[in-house]
């Protein structure tokens, strides 16, 4: 039996002292053979990045390996020197970040960016790394990839820069590829094209491939192998169908069970009243270009209409730069349409002033799908949640107690008001969001993506607290997500957009069983782990 190409032993990193404890990875070990996938799953915390940055070598100083080995080409990479690691990232092994947006240099050609990696290590010429940073740019499936070596990243899609960053890591033909997250905001069928992209290199090139991930779908449909962490220490390793179907463990039965069911839920009609929310025509056209260049439109909402029932919860799916987004930013007025009707509660708020909007701020509050950005991180928490009714007149005091209340609502304990927003997981940050939505007491609430970048656990805690909350107080709900799993199981309708137009509107049951239109049947086709999804009944 040949060796394995890599063989972690013992893994063991320190956690500076005062934490919930002692070690971040603690006596991890496997081993990953040629053309392998070996997928690493668990919650957020449990070790699956910072397993990966230790054979990187790319632990920070305050996180040390303490313990072990990682054997790779019969070295220990723990026991060599910055630059003989330098010279082994990269060459040897590579490494695709979750987030390419921030893992890219934003004033830099993304084919600069590629033949960087080749000059680093000594390869070729200008000449010959620009061609490279082509042929790698095919490779991956960049359209147009003579073009897109000169563009910049951010006038890429997400999956296209995620491609992006699979060329870079690709460019010295590595035989060992770590994948941190890299389908986790995307699209189902970007995603589906991304992990088409990684069969391909293992089926072609035979690399072995690490893949920390979240989502049991993408696990379905590449691993030859799960581990599963928990606490820092792999609780179950095995093949993958043995690990999905048959789990010996209670934290990965748990895991498992966390899983949105793609169900085909039929909802029940409505009596017939006024809507709360009406979409009519609603367009949306912004401007590419400026004072050296032709101003181009870009038309990102097309003639959506849309209608709420009160108490209803409405999902809205479909690729990324669809128009999702942008609509419900319309909605609550941080984008103007540019026409098109909105009336919440049969009153029109297109067009008018933002005085007299701000009595609608009160009705209709917004979730953002990443928390940590869009909490102010030198302010506490209770002041961040009050921060609303008080400039809308409520006493400061009142205000403050009122937080506490909803963090308590949110399943957090009321002390966190005190607390800063780096000092919370991304799930916790996730509740702190919708407290804070919540603060003023909406009629509608309008989350765009809450849950897609939490691990299946805490999305299945967010996703039963939003349920238990429109119940509670009878919210009317327009949530946006690219997850389609999570579409069938919140949403009483589902509404397909597509190139800013509204292709499909159906219940669960009519989107998942008849759906009618092509585009829709390809996203449901898209869906990682479908054949897994039949066989869990």
């Amino acid at each position: 039996m040949s060796a394995p190409l890599l063989s972690v032993s013992g893994l063991t990193v320190a956690l500076p002292p005062g934490g919930d404890r002692p070690h971040a990875v603690e006596d991890v070990g496997f081993d990953l053979a040629r053309g392998e996938i070996l997928c690493i799953v668990g919650e957020s915390g449990s070790g699956k990045s910072i397993s990966a940055a230790a054979i990187m070598g790319l632990l920070p100083r305050r996180l040390p390996a303490v313990a072990g080995s990682i054997r790779f080409g019969g070295r220990d990479l723990l026991r060599l020197g910055k630059e003989e690691m330098r010279a082994i990232r990269g060459r040897e092994i590579a490494m695709v970040f979750q987030e390419p947006m921030t893992a890219l240099n934003p004033i830099m050609p993304v084919g600069q960016q590629i033949a960087e990696v080749m000059e680093a290590h000594g390869e070729g010429d200008a000449a010959s790394r620009r061609a490279r940073a082509i042929e790698l740019l095919a490779e991956v499936r960049i359209p147009s990839p003579e073009l897109a070596v000169d563009a910049y990243p951010f006038r890429l899609s997400g999956g296209q820069r995620q491609r992006v960053m699979i060329a870079m890591a690709l460019a010295l033909r590595p035989s060992l590829l770590v994948c941190d997250e890299p389908t986790t905001a995307l699209d189902v069928t970007t995603q589906a094209q991304i992990l088409a992209l990684v069969r391909d290199l293992q089926a072609t090139r035979g690399t072995g491939i690490l893949f920390v991930t979240h989502d049991f779908g993408v696990v379905a449909e590449i691993a030859d192998r799960i581990a599963v962490m928990q606490h820092g220490r792999i609780v179950e390793i095995g093949a993958r169908d043995e690990v999905l179907s048959r789990p010996r463990h209670d934290y990965t039965r748990r895991l498992i069970a966390a899983v949105p069911r793609l169900a085909g839920r039929e909802v029940a009609p409505r009596p017939a009243e006024p809507p709360l929310l009406a979409i009519d025509g609603v367009s949306k056209v912004f401007w590419r270009g400026g004072l050296l260049s032709r101003r181009t439109p870009v038309h990102a909402v097309r003639k959506a209409s849309l209608s709420l029932a009160r108490g209803e919860t409405l999902a809205l799916v479909g690729e990324s730069g669809s128009g999702k987004s942008t609509l419900a930013r319309c909605v609550v007025r941080l984008v103007e349409p540019s026409e098109g009707e909105i009336r919440i509660g049969g009153t029109v708020v297109t067009g008018i002033s933002q005085r007299a909007f701000k009595p609608f701020r009160r009705r209709a509050q917004m979730v953002f799908q990443d928390p940590f950005a869009s909490l102010n991180p030198r302010r506490r928490v209770g002041e961040i949640v009050a921060e609303g009714p008080i400039t809308h007149g409520t006493p400061r005091a009142e205000a403050i107690a009122r937080a506490r209340e909803l963090l308590a609502l949110v399943g957090l304990d009321p002390a966190a008001a005190t607390r800063f927003p780096h000092e919370f997981s991304g799930g916790q940050r996730q509740r702190i969001g919708l407290a804070r939505a919540l603060a003023l007491e909406p009629e509608l609430l309008v989350a765009d993506e809450p849950v897609s970048a939490l691990d299946v656990s805490v999305q299945a805690q967010v996703l039963a607290l939003i349920a238990d909350m429109k119940k509670r107080l009878g919210l009317t709900m327009l949530f946006i997500t690219h997850d389609l799993r999570v579409a069938s199981e919140i949403a009483d309708r589902i509404a397909v957009m597509r190139q800013g137009e509204i292709v499909e509107t159906g219940t669960p049951a009519a989107i998942f069983t008849r759906p009618a239109h092509p585009y829709t049947r390809d996203l449901i086709a898209a869906i990682p782990g479908r054949g897994w999804e039949a066989a869990r009944g």
